[in-house]
This record gives C-alpha cells, structure tokens and sequence, in this order.
C-alpha cells in the first residue's frame, strides 16, 4: 500500500479526502499522524500559490508525497472577501466567525449575497512536479445559520440546486458536490496516473 500526507490537523477535511480516495491503494496520514507540528507559513496572496507552498513544504518534511489544499469562501458583494483569509476571518472562530460574516452581509439583500467556495489542490512528490487542480461550488449566503453538518462557514453556504445549506447534506452528498470534492476527484486522477506510472505515492 502507498502513502499519501494530507498536510492538514482537520480531521473532518481528511475524511473528506479518505472517502474520495477509498478506490485507490493510499495509505493515508495526517499532520496529527507523523507529529508534525511545524506550521507552513501561508504567505501566497492566492489559493494556488497557498496550497503550493503547504504541499511542497511539508513534502520536505515529512519525505512522504504529500496533499495539500487551501480553500475558502468569496463573497461577491464584499470583495472577494474573505477570500485566502477565510480560516481567520475576522480574528474569531467557530460560530463567531460566522457572525463576524453575517454581521458584514447585514444590509445586503438575498439577490446580492452571491458566493462561491474555492479550492485548489497542490499534490508534491519527491520525484515528480507539483501538480495543481481546482474545484469550485457557487452559492448564496443565508441570513443565519442551518444544518448541523461539515464545518467552517457550511451552514450558511446555500446552494440553489440542493435547496440547502452544506451543513444540512449528508456528506454522501457533500463529497459529490462540494468545491473540495470536485478538486479531489481531479486530484484523484494524478494519484492514479501516478500509480499507473509505478511512482509512489
């Protein structure tokens, strides 16, 4: 069995990536799983730039062909925000984060509370160049939180198609639909490219 680093301490991410991954003959680890306590320095000012820099880094650390991602939530009417800085915005966490961002979108109307969840996938091998994949998932921001499922801003992330919110899916569905899936089904096809080619991971 090959080994594959997701470089992430999220455990409802790596979940994620095992269910969509099951068909392959990848032994997944976590950050948690090696002790790797390092933190690689965001300082991209994209997605790709991010992700690229996490897979790389920890690739070197770890000696182990390593995933990695960076993903978050734009907002049309605020800019694009927040953006790269989605997993901080606003200094605060969990259900205040999500506050944070209602509180910012509290004068903007249902037509104009348009947004898109992001995620780019960079996968880093030892002996292969760095590849990098996209999905991305449109939808509209409720006016208050639904749904008890996923994690991060999913429970005000309605998408039109599902008449619900992330966090009300199943994460049988969610893994069909979500931006994170769709990068992970494209990242999926190097992982096995890669294995066809007899290069580990």
């Amino acid at each position: 069995m090959r080994e594959l680093l997701i470089a992430t301490h999220n455990l409802g991410k790596l979940r994620e990536f095992a269910a969509i991954f099951a068909d392959l003959n990848l032994r997944l680890y976590s950050l948690n799983d090696l002790g790797i306590t390092t933190v690689i320095e965001e300082t991209g000012q994209t997605f790709a730039e991010n992700a690229r820099l996490k897979a790389e880094g920890y690739r070197a650390l770890s000696g182990l062909p390593t995933l990695a991602d960076d993903s978050g939530l734009e907002v049309a009417a605020l800019g694009g925000a927040p953006g790269v800085y989605s997993s901080r915005y606003g200094g605060v966490t969990g259900a205040a984060q999500l506050q944070y961002l209602l509180d910012q979108m509290r004068d903007i109307p249902w037509h104009q509370r348009v947004a898109r969840f992001v995620c780019v996938i960079a996968i880093a091998h030892p002996d292969h160049p760095t590849e990098l994949v996209e999905g991305v998932l449109s939808g509209v921001i409720e006016f208050a939180p639904r749904g008890i499922g996923g994690f991060g801003y999913d429970p005000l992330f309605y998408v039109l198609d599902e008449d619900a919110t992330l966090a009300e899916l199943s994460i049988e569905r969610k893994n069909q639909i979500s931006h994170r899936a769709q990068a992970a089904r494209a990242a999926r096809e190097i992982l096995a490219r890669w294995q066809s080619m007899t290069i580990n991971p």
